[in-house]
C-alpha cells in the first residue's frame, strides 16, 4: 500500500487535475491549458512524487501517462486500486498500444487518449472524469451514511430488514423467523427508522449499500 504524506494544501475539497509526466514540456503545456480553462491543476514529475505531494483522495482525477520512469501508469493504476482509492484516471501515451489501452479501461480508466490530443478531446476527457469522481464520492458518502445507521439495528431487526428487502412479505418473514407478524413489523419499523429510510423504497436502498 502506498505511503501517502500530507496533501497539497487547499486541494482536499477543490477538483483537481493532477498530472504525472516526467515530461517538463507537457507539464507546463497542460498547466497552462487549465490554467486557461478555469479548471485547478497540479503536476508532478512520477508516481513517487505523486505518493509524496499528492492526494489520492482529493477531489477530482488523474491525468497519467503511461509510460513513466519507475513505476508504469498502468502499474500505479493497480497500486491505487489494490489501496482501495478510487482517483478516477485518465491515460495518456505517445504510443498506440491496443493491449495496453485494452488492460486500462477494462481496470476503470475513464479514457485513454494518444499524444498529440486535441484540446477539445482532452478537456472532455477530464470533464467526464472529474463528474465521474463526483458520481463516486457522492456514492462512498451514502454509503457511510448507511452502514453508520445499521451499526445501531439489532440483529432481529437485521434480520427482518434482510428478508423483507428482499422482498418477503411481513407474513412469509415472520414463518422464516418464527416469530408472530406483529413483532415483524415492529421490528420492520423499527429498522427503518434507525435507518431514517423515508419509505420502503428507500430501507431497500439503503440496504442495497450495504451489499
Amino acid at each position: 500500500m502506498p505511503e501517502f504524506s500530507k496533501p497539497i494544501e487547499a486541494t482536499a475539497n477543490l477538483d483537481v487535475v493532477h498530472i504525472i509526466d516526467d515530461d517538463e514540456r507537457v507539464r507546463s503545456s497542460l498547466l497552462e491549458l487549465f490554467d486557461s480553462s478555469g479548471i485547478r491543476a497540479e503536476a508532478f514529475v512520477d508516481t513517487a512524487d505523486f505518493d509524496h505531494r499528492g492526494d489520492p483522495q482529493a477531489a477530482g482525477c488523474l491525468l497519467l501517462d503511461v509510460k513513466l520512469p519507475g513505476m508504469s501508469g498502468i502499474e500505479y493504476q493497480r497500486k491505487l486500486s489494490d489501496a482501495g482509492f478510487d482517483l478516477p484516471i485518465v491515460f495518456m501515451t505517445g504510443d498506440g498500444d491496443v493491449p495496453t489501452s485494452v488492460t486500462a479501461m477494462k481496470a476503470g480508466a475513464i479514457d485513454f487518449l494518444l499524444k498529440p490530443f486535441e484540446v477539445d478531446e482532452l478537456l472532455s476527457a477530464v470533464t467526464t472524469a472529474i463528474e465521474e469522481g463526483k458520481k463516486q464520492r457522492e456514492m462512498a458518502a451514502r454509503r457511510r451514511h448507511a452502514r453508520e445507521c445499521a451499526a445501531s439495528l439489532t440483529p432481529r431487526e437485521r434480520q427482518v430488514m434482510k428478508l423483507v428487502t428482499d422482498g418477503l412479505m411481513n407474513k412469509q418473514a415472520a414463518y422464516e423467523l418464527g416469530i408472530s407478524e406483529i413483532m415483524v413489523k415492529l421490528h420492520r419499523a423499527s429498522a427503518m427508522r434507525k435507518m431514517q429510510a423515508r419509505s420502503f423504497s428507500d430501507l431497500v436502498r439503503k440496504s442495497e449499500l450495504l451489499q
